[in-house]
């Protein structure tokens, strides 16, 4: 029986939404369009606006439709920038971390190429954690010279939680603003967005159980971005691009279940996580629980094993039926450390034998004890194998 144990690359699709799903799909029109049609499909995504809102703690104008996490990301950390540094040009810096997303870096690094940004690297420790007496230090000597912050809120290999409170509490005592990318916090962890002090967020609704395909920036009202997205200028001026219905309903139904369903998966899961981290400890000894005692999602269990390769563990498990990975999928296939577990001062040898195993709405008890089992029966032979020279 196949076990699937990567539910932070995506979830499957929720069943109860499915229904739903479907007769919206038969819904034809253009939610732009005034006449009957189009206007019946525009009805059905301001619903799902407003459902989101109310699960995000946000004000509906504030939920802007996109394709995922990564167009929002996009969307948020060069409009954020571009809108500052175009009203200072001493406004140059970005502050971020190494251990993001690469939908978190890679437009910083874009943004430091063609448009004069300066990265900056906030240091983080061996688990990841942020420095935020350096971020304080920082920010006192050069706020007037920073554009924006973005940190995510979950990361998605470690499952490390980030303090955005914290952060968003120093930033706004100088004016500015912060991103945060949510999408493997949303649903998982307490989120509202009113509260957060934040002026923007990325979300996908893939994560949660929602087809892939769709996902919101939420971007305060009073937040400034410029527009990096041209064409209809459907949400908000910000984004532009014909809405789709179906997506959106699934989005917002998705995202009312797992919030819904919250507090009662966490108990589960962390009762999975202590089965998981406890057995292959016990298989493994010198295996490192990556984020150790800190603040952590329970659905995502990444470790380290110093001369084994992840990717041999991984194509073990995966001929044993059971389906996890060696980091972000966004990054699959590429012959790669894991460029987060090197920012955190990890050799490139421990990046390499990382294993993520995330879990999820669908994880049963059963599924824990298929994958001790098959684990147990593999890691001696991903060990005799070692790290495959470069």
């Amino acid at each position: 029986m196949a076990i699937y144990l990567d539910h932070a690359a995506t979830t499957p699709m929720r069943p109860e939404l499915i229904e739903g799903y479907l007769a919206q799909l038969q819904v034809v029109g253009n939610p732009s369009s005034v006449h009957g049609s189009g206007q019946k499909a525009r009805r059905a995504v301001e619903d799902a606006r407003d459902r989101l809102a109310v699960t995000l703690g946000c004000h509906r104008s504030e939920v802007l439709f996109t394709s995922g996490g990564t167009e929002s990301n996009n969307l948020a950390i060069k409009g954020l920038f571009l809108q500052r540094f175009g009203e200072d040009p001493n406004r140059k810096m970005v502050i971020t971390a190494g251990t993001e997303h690469h939908a978190g870096i890679d437009p910083v690094e874009w943004l430091e190429s063609a448009e004069g940004a300066e990265a900056v690297w906030a240091p983080v420790d061996t688990m990841g954690v942020i420095d935020l007496d350096w971020l304080r230090d920082f920010l006192a000597k050069n706020a007037e010279r920073v554009a924006l912050i973005s940190f995510m809120w979950v990361n998605n290999e470690t499952g490390l939680v980030t303090p955005i409170a914290a952060i968003t509490e120093m930033a706004g005592k100088y004016g500015i603003p912060v991103h945060s990318d949510a999408v493997a916090a949303f649903g998982h962890v307490p989120i509202i967005f009113k509260e957060s002090g934040l002026a923007t967020m990325a979300v996908s609704g893939h994560k949660l159980g929602a087809p892939v395909g769709v996902g919101a920036l939420i971007a305060a009202r009073a937040a400034k971005l410029a527009v990096t997205s041209h064409g209809g200028g459907q949400e908000r001026g910000i984004r532009s691009g014909t809405l789709s219905s179906p997506l959106a309903y699934a989005f917002a139904e998705a995202a009312a279940l797992a919030e819904a369903e919250r507090d009662a998966l966490h108990d589960r899961l962390e009762s999975f996580k202590q089965q998981i981290v406890k057995a292959v400890l016990e298989i493994a000894p010198n295996a490192n629980f990556t984020r150790g005692d800190k603040p952590g999602f329970a659905g995502i269990i990444h470790f380290t094993f110093p001369g084994c390769s992840g990717d041999s563990l991984l194509f073990l498990l995966d001929s044993a039926g059971v389906s996890v990975s060696t980091g972000s999928a966004c990054r699959a296939g590429v012959a790669q450390a894991s460029h987060v577990i090197m920012a955190m001062g990890r050799t490139e040898d421990e990046a390499r034998g990382s294993l993520r195993i995330s879990l999820g709405y669908t994880t049963t008890q059963s599924d824990v004890e298929g994958f001790i089992t098959a684990f147990s029966g593999v890691y001696q032979r991903a060990v005799k194998a070692g790290l495959p020279s470069q």
